[in-house]
């Protein structure tokens, strides 16, 4: 389908558009749009996009909604580049938002190549004093993922699906293709355990061809004494161990460069390597030069009491022996003994406390001296000092008398008083001046502040002591007695009572330089449960001195501090060894990420993408939360989080995991194929078709290890047999994945990094171990990824965990099923139930089971060697083909022999369902919808479920099982259900499971169109194109996919209806945004016909509903009032004029007493009781006059008249029915002339059988004109003869036949209306347009005649006197005001002249005085109507609609509800329908008053975009609730602050008509 906001909105492109010069214009450009939130904010859920590798040039489109708080003078920044030149991390690109509050506006990003961007939107703020506010909003953040090159492979299988040998198939070629991140098989290699380079060729020759294609290296730098490779001791220079020995630092970087090269060339292996930021070896020469790259008391001063206290537990287990205490740990008394001395003896005697806490002798030494040399005293600011308790007196000098930062720890006594301002204090304090005779009672007084002042420290100290010696002992309790820790034995120098936290470089030369304190420097290390974006070593945090750091001993931790200009050499010497690495490495794996501060990895990152742009970034993170792990990922660009396998407690655990982290989507999914949308673009003024793609947001992309390098193997955790499930199962994630060098060789224990230096073993094939079944399915998952086998599922069952992946277009799969083994024991193959695969066909590839001969190691000398074990071949699994009611299906039976740690593996597909049907399903919409007419799309878009039963007679709404009746019959009552299940893949919806049973969905679709051509005979097209679909669907498509197939049917045929029915209406909707469509969609919701509603008696024809689904059919169905506050925007701005004129023509045709009826009854039993519908006819056929196409010849219009004109009742068959004709500009001088003589009748059948609520006198109809004013008054009492019509209905509340709003007199909006008709016949009536020069009144007695122009100027010079409450009080003189009821000022009153006692009503501020001012504006004083609509947006605007009765009223009652069954009087029956409740189309009129009088006086006349906004921030919320309604409209009200309303309708004409009005007003103003 065609997109509309390609027409609808504004782009700003970028020079980046000059890479799209080469693509093929026949080619399609993908555009990825995220839709931003009000204030500018991506959605929670979309904060982080990823995005494809760029293979081809395609778009990110930001888009942000009009009239949004982002709309109001917004800025976008994003750093990513713009004006095309290179990636600046700080330098934000600005784009200005355009202020067409009309229409969205989208920022087209080009994307040609791979980064890691931030953006944000800064605005004005949207509060009353805000306008110089400036609001950025929070920031959303797209990451472009790498473009990784790579030797393309032959397949891994033969044409008849046999397993091709190594040579034959998986062979590298030379022909280089674009791998995406999830085709990445990688294998984690400690290098040393390789050899030299020279004896790296076998290994690699094993891992091409067990279809791994990347290579993750640990560290290959220098390593420090340990021996670990991620304690580097030279970070510019490669380890020895790899290269002939002599070899120089040059030659190194040189050979191992061309090994890489060659490595990706012939071997098809790219390369990453470890790169390690936060830490250095604990040796590393260079630190000896520069000691301020570490952590040392120099310029890390608060470390120092942890120094003391590190150096004191050395000095303690050197001196153990001489103190008599054990030497060896042997039970858990050893240890007691040994802490016991310690923190009774030596803890004590280091006085720790004194780096926490004042020197309260010193400084009461220097405050009294301070104190007696009389230095100044200031007091103002120690204010009632005496009135506080001692501890807020000690936070109080804390926070006046000592310097910021004080408590953080420092040296000893590191903190001093400022003796000045202490003396002003305790002066203010004991109310005296200082001198030498009070200097006792002064210091006495500080003294005991000081030591309050001490208190939380000491305690702080006391917590910080229990800390170091309970995490002191239980290091030495795991590391010397734990089962499960390493148990060192005897405590040496080599092997202390504890691990250092401290390295203490040597004194040398080098080092003789520096300050001696600056030797000592910060270990790195981990703690349990950190907060990772917090430095554990800075000045706020106190892990060093309680020894929370469980410490690397052979790492010093690096000091980078906020930014290079804090330690610029350790800046230069890292970025040169990201770059360097960069330079030669296709990726990183960031090693310890989590402690890696967030601005290092930035801009360290950055450097690195400068040189290696396509850089593959990933990292392990232990954040412990989804949220920060986000935040590193956003930060830092990674391309890919760490993930393993083997962290699944059980099968049931392994399967979320594999999931969570690989799933891809369901088999199944909707969301592209149903979202995208296609469009044209337009880049370099060339036009391009484009597939518009909306983005759901992103979590972190997975790299899913079956086991990573420094975690226990499956013998260890699970049993040796699951290595080879486990293994298989991460092959089918839709991630990158990987293993571990050892895991296919059944390496039976977690090898040691730092001490092992045997070399691994060679194996003979890469079939041993596991690595046939590997091989294979390692190949696999890069076929399937480059295959687009995006979908997935896994299922468990017991222990076995089954995975099935396709492609979704051509249906071609591979089936995994693996019987897990958790636990040794049982061999038995278990309960499984038949695997069941409905329209597929299933082919055996291989099947393995593994048999682990003994789990002794099997190690040698100089080799690494596996498990003794074998793995066995499964022979052929024959799948049976079977069918059932469903259609036919495989059936798969797991063999008998298929014991825990067994898989086998198949391949699918479908044979009668191929891409031709997706392509069928999305052909030819367009043309099957285009002969409709807005008549035909009511049926086929909407319908309520009374308005199928009355047409058809028969069946309404379909009902799902588990979910409930649609809201239509049409298209859009499937709709809500869809799209939800489109943008969540949401399979297990109710709709999707009803579906999966069978296709009576499907059947009712096009069975109900198909029922109906009798009377929409255009209906054929769209259901033979339904049923044909539907019919291929049900023909050739399996259960579990006919959600998919029907959503996409129902989606595409949808927005073909929804296309056709836009496409109808007038330039204003086809050019408009989405709101204005969904808006203009309600004509076509409203507007059809049923058998038992007509526009006349005599035959069926379409007629406008009121509301859904109250107002669906019969004598409730269209109402006067209703229409004519609906008509013009429904209509008249939809261009559907002829509707228009023929509710105009009927409902002119049953003029009778001057009025016209409310509820029409298709003509046959009118009911006459409302005063305000004939104005709001009049007001709409000038609206037709002035917007339709030669309007004027409505006037000339005539009509056969239902009633005879002496206002006799007869029935519609009557032969004086219809007897009479008159035009319309005689009905509009009948309605002016017949109130000028005054209304005087009594309903027609008055009594219960026409109301059964109203008291016998509410019948009475009565209507006047006071000629000293023009103006119109009416009602009683008893009736209530305008929209606010609820009549009381409670006999027990004693309400019945009482109106809850009777507003008799004259109310405000039929003054306005009058007004302007007045004004409007006497224009046409003085250019000869009209027939007639005025009325017949009787004034003073006498008959005279009174012209338009002579009754309105009345009015005019008589309404601002009568309606207006000032202001200010000393202004009541100027108008007619009662101050005793007046509640609220600078408003309009609501009604003028409400009968004795009840004058209270008129005052009342409610919705209606802005109906009055947009139709005629010229009542009012323009300044006093903007201070009224102020007060009017400040107490009625609700979320929605506007309350009808100032809350602060005594008559307020928020909430409707029909059903109340109370003695309440005010709210039994819900009597109060018009007493606060809020009503959603007054707020049309309230915006355009507002847009009237705010560009007259208000800040619209300086600048029209600040009225613009402000409407449409408004209308931002009707905007937001229509997208999301399934009833796709505006409710007819809500209950007060926007709760729903469950008496209200879902969807209500006038609601949605009287906004469509305001956007019309503003359009015509542009």
């Amino acid at each position: 389908m065609v997109n509309r906001l390609a027409s609808q909105v504004g782009t700003s492109k970028t020079p980046a558009v000059d890479a799209f010069v080469d693509i093929d214009p026949l080619d399609e450009v993908t555009v990825y749009s995220v839709t931003l939130e009000d204030d500018g904010s991506p959605a929670k859920d979309k904060s982080y996009l990823r995005l494809p590798p760029p293979f081809k040039p395609y778009i990110l489109r930001i888009t942000i909604d009009a009239g949004t708080a982002a709309s109001k003078k917004g800025v976008l920044y994003t750093n990513f580049p713009l004006d095309g030149s290179d990636f600046v991390r700080s330098r934000y690109h600005t784009t200005n938002l355009p202020q067409d509050f009309s229409k969205p506006f989208a920022i087209d990003l080009p994307v040609t190549k791979a980064g890691a961007f931030e953006y944000f939107v800064e605005h004005e703020g949207t509060g009353p004093d805000s306008t110089s506010k400036r609001t950025k909003s929070r920031p959303g953040y797209f990451c472009v993922e790498p473009i990784l090159s790579i030797p393309s492979r032959t397949p891994i299988l033969a044409p008849d699906l046999s397993i091709l040998p190594p040579g034959q198939g998986g062979n590298v070629t030379k022909d280089l293709i674009n791998l995406p991140l999830d085709g990445l098989v990688v294998q984690s290699i400690i290098a040393k355990w390789m050899g030299t380079l020279d004896e790296w060729a076998p290994h690699l020759d094993l891992l091409r061809d067990r279809g791994y294609n990347m290579i993750h290296f640990t560290p290959l730098q220098q390593r420090g004494e340990s021996g670990s490779p991620y304690s580097i001791f030279d970070q510019m220079e490669f380890d020895d161990e790899l290269f002939p020995k002599g070899t120089s630092k040059a030659d190194k970087n040189k050979l191992l460069g061309d090994w890489l090269a060659k490595v990706k060339k012939e071997w098809g292996l790219l390369g990453m390597m470890d790169i390690v930021l936060n830490h250095t070896a604990n040796n590393s020469a260079w630190l000896e030069d520069h000691p301020e790259a570490g952590y040392n008391v120099v310029n890390s001063p608060h470390l120092e009491a942890a120094v003391e206290l590190d150096t004191a537990l050395i000095e303690f287990s050197a001196s153990l022996a001489s103190r008599g205490l054990p030497t060896e740990l042997k039970t858990a008394a050893d240890l007691d003994k040994i802490m016991d001395v310690f923190a009774k003896e030596v803890y004590p005697s280091l006085k720790l406390y004194e780096f926490y806490v004042l020197d309260v002798i010193g400084e009461i030494n220097t405050f009294r001296a301070a104190w007696v040399s009389k230095v100044p005293v200031a007091t103002t600011d120690y204010v009632e000092l005496a009135m506080l308790p001692p501890a807020e007196v000690a936070k109080a000098f804390a926070k006046l008398c000592l310097p910021d930062g004080w408590s953080a720890l420092g040296g000893r006594f590191g903190s001093h008083i400022d003796s000045t301002k202490a003396v002003s204090f305790v002066s203010a304090l004991l109310g005296i001046a200082p001198n030498k005779e009070n200097a006792e009672q002064a210091t006495t007084e500080l003294n005991k502040i000081l030591n309050e002042v001490n208190l939380p420290q000491y305690k702080l100290y006391d917590l910080d002591h229990a800390a170091a010696l309970e995490n002191t002992k239980n290091r030495i309790r795991y590391t010397r007695l734990d089962d499960h820790g390493p148990k060192y034995g005897p405590i040496t120098p080599q092997k202390p009572l504890v691990e250092a936290l401290f390295t203490r470089l040597p004194k040398t030369a080098k080092t003789k330089v520096h300050d001696p304190r600056s030797l000592i420097v910060a270990n790195n290390g981990w703690i349990w449960d950190a907060d990772p974006l917090q430095d554990f070593a800075s000045k706020d945090s106190r892990t060093y001195i309680r020894r929370d750091l469980i410490v690397w001993g052979d790492c010093v931790k690096l000091r980078y501090g906020k930014g290079p200009s804090d330690n610029p050499w350790l800046w230069s010497h890292m970025t040169k060894y990201v770059e360097h690495l960069a330079g030669m490495f296709e990726g990183f794996r960031i090693d310890n990420c989590h402690s890696t501060p967030i601005h290092v990895g930035e801009t360290l990152l950055d450097a690195a993408r400068r040189v290696n742009p396509n850089l593959y970034v990933c990292a392990e993170l232990f954040s412990g939360s989804q949220e920060l792990d986000l935040h590193f990922v956003c930060k830092l660009g990674l391309n890919s989080l760490i993930r393993e396998a083997m962290n699944g407690n059980d099968p049931k655990d392994q399967s979320s995991l594999l999931y969570g982290y690989g799933l891809g989507k369901p088999i199944g999914s909707m969301d592209t194929d149903c979202l995208s949308e296609r469009s044209t673009i337009t880049l370099k003024g060339r036009s391009f078709s484009a597939k518009i793609v909306p983005h759901s947001g992103s979590v972190p992309h997975a790299f899913l290890m079956d086991c990573t390098h420094d975690n226990e193997s499956p013998l260890s955790k699970r049993t040796a047999e699951d290595a080879l499930p486990t293994g298989a199962l991460v092959t089918f994630a839709r991630a990158a994945v990987g293993s571990n060098r050892g895991f296919d060789d059944l390496y039976p224990h977690l090898l040691d990094l730092v001490n092992e230096k045997r070399h691994y073993e060679i194996p003979k094939s890469p079939n041993e171990g596991i690595g046939g079944i590997k091989r294979l399915l390692n190949h696999l998952h890069t076929e399937l990824v480059l295959d687009d086998g995006v979908e997935g599922h896994f299922f468990q069952e017991g222990d076995y965990i089954t995975s099935h992946r396709v492609n979704p277009v051509t249906h071609k799969g591979y089936l995994l099923v693996a019987h897990t083994a958790f636990h040794s024991g049982s061999k038995a193959r278990g309960s499984v139930a038949p695997i069941r695969l409905d329209g597929t066909q299933v082919k055996f590839i291989a099947g393995a089971t593994v048999d682990i001969k003994s789990t002794k190691y099997r190690d040698t000398d100089t080799l690494l060697r596996g498990l003794d074990a074998e793995v066995a071949p499964i022979k052929d699994v024959t799948a049976t083909i079977k069918k059932d009611s469903a259609g036919p299906y495989t059936e798969i039976v797991v063999p008998d022999t298929f014991p825990p740690g067994s898989v086998l593996v198949f391949a699918t597909w479908m044979d009668g369902l191929t891409a031709s049907l997706d392509a069928l399903c999305e052909s030819d919409a367009k043309e099957a919808f285009s002969e409709l007419d807005l008549i035909d799309l009511n049926p086929v878009l909407f319908r309520a479920d009374g308005e199928e039963r009355d047409a058809l007679g028969g069946d309404g709404v379909y009902t799902v099982p588990g979910m409930g009746e649609l809201k239509y019959c049409g298209l859009q009552g499937w709709m809500p259900a869809l799209r939800h299940i489109m943008a969540h893949n949401d399979l297990g919806h109710p709709l999707c499971a009803h579906l999966r049973e069978g296709a009576w969905a499907l059947d009712y679709v096009h069975g109900r169109m198909e029922k109906q051509l009798n009377d929409f005979p255009r209906l054929a097209k769209p259901a033979a194109w339904l049923k044909e679909r539907f019919d291929a669907i049900k023909a050739d498509v399996p259960a579990f996919l006919r959600p998919k197939y029907f959503a996409m049917v129902i989606n595409v045929a949808y927005k073909a209806a929804r296309d056709r029915a836009i496409e109808l209406c007038a330039p204003t909707i086809r050019e408009g945004n989405d709101f204005v469509g969904a808006l203009a969609l309600t004509s076509v919701q409203m507007y059809g016909k049923v058998r038992s509603a007509s526009l006349v008696p005599s035959e069926v024809v379409p007629s406008l509903a009121a509301g859904l689904p109250h107002f669906t059919a019969g004598w409730a169905r269209t109402w006067g009032r209703d229409v004519f506050i609906s008509l013009r925007g429904l209509f008249l701005v939809t261009g559907q004029f002829a509707a228009a004129r023929e509710h105009i023509l009927a409902f002119s045709s049953v003029l009778k007493h001057g009025l016209i009826p409310n509820l029409l009854d298709s003509g046959k039993t009118p009911r006459y009781n409302s005063r305000d519908s004939p104005w709001f006819m009049l007001q709409n056929i000038q609206d037709y006059v002035t917007m339709a196409p030669n309007g004027i010849s409505l006037l000339k219009d005539t009509v056969k008249r239902r009633f005879p004109l002496d206002d006799e009742w007869v029935p519609f068959d009557d032969k004086k029915a219809y007897a009479t004709t008159s035009s319309i500009a005689d009905i509009i001088q009948e309605i002016l002339q017949r109130h000028a003589s005054g209304i005087h009748f009594r309903e027609y059948n008055a009594g219960p059988n026409l109301d059964m609520q109203m008291s016998d006198a509410g019948f009475n109809i009565d209507i006047e004109v006071d000629w000293k004013t023009g103006i119109i008054y009416g009602g009683s009492a008893w009736n209530c003869g305008t929209w606010m019509d609820k009549m009381g209905e409670s006999e027990k509340a004693g309400s019945k036949g009482w109106p809850g709003t009777p507003r008799d007199g004259a109310p405000v909006e039929i003054i306005g209306l009058l007004k302007s008709t007045l004004r409007w016949v006497a224009e046409l009536s003085a250019k000869g347009e009209f027939p007639h020069k005025g009325v017949e009144a009787t004034i003073d007695g006498k008959k005279k005649t009174v012209t338009y122009k002579e009754w309105g100027d009345l009015i005019q010079a008589s309404f601002e006197k009568h309606y207006y409450v000032p202001e200010d009080a000393s202004s009541d003189k100027d108008y007619v005001i009662d101050p005793k009821h007046v509640a609220r000022r600078g408003i309009y009153k609501d009604v003028y002249g409400t009968g004795e006692g009840r004058e209270k009503a008129d005052y009342q501020l409610r919705a209606n005085f802005p109906i009055a001012m947009t139709v005629a504006p010229e009542l009012f004083t323009p300044e006093h109507a903007l201070v009224a609509l102020k007060a009017y947006d400040c107490h009625l605007v609700g979320p929605l609609g506007v309350k009808t009765l100032d809350p602060a009223d005594s008559d307020y009652r928020g909430y409707y509800d029909n059903a109340n069954d109370s003695d309440d009087f005010a709210v039994a029956k819900g009597r109060n329908y018009h007493q606060g409740p809020e009503w959603v189309w007054p707020i049309g009129y309230f915006l355009r008053a507002f847009l009237i009088f705010d560009t007259k006086v208000g800040k619209g006349k300086e600048d029209v975009r600040e009225t613009y906004h402000h409407i449409y921030r408004i209308l931002s919320r009707h905007r937001a609730f229509m997208a999301s309604d399934p009833w796709a409209g505006l409710p007819e009200l809500t209950n007060e602050n926007g709760q729903e309303c469950y008496d209200s309708c879902r969807t209500q004409a006038w609601s949605s008509s009287t906004i469509l009005d305001v956007l019309d007003d503003i359009s015509r103003r542009s």
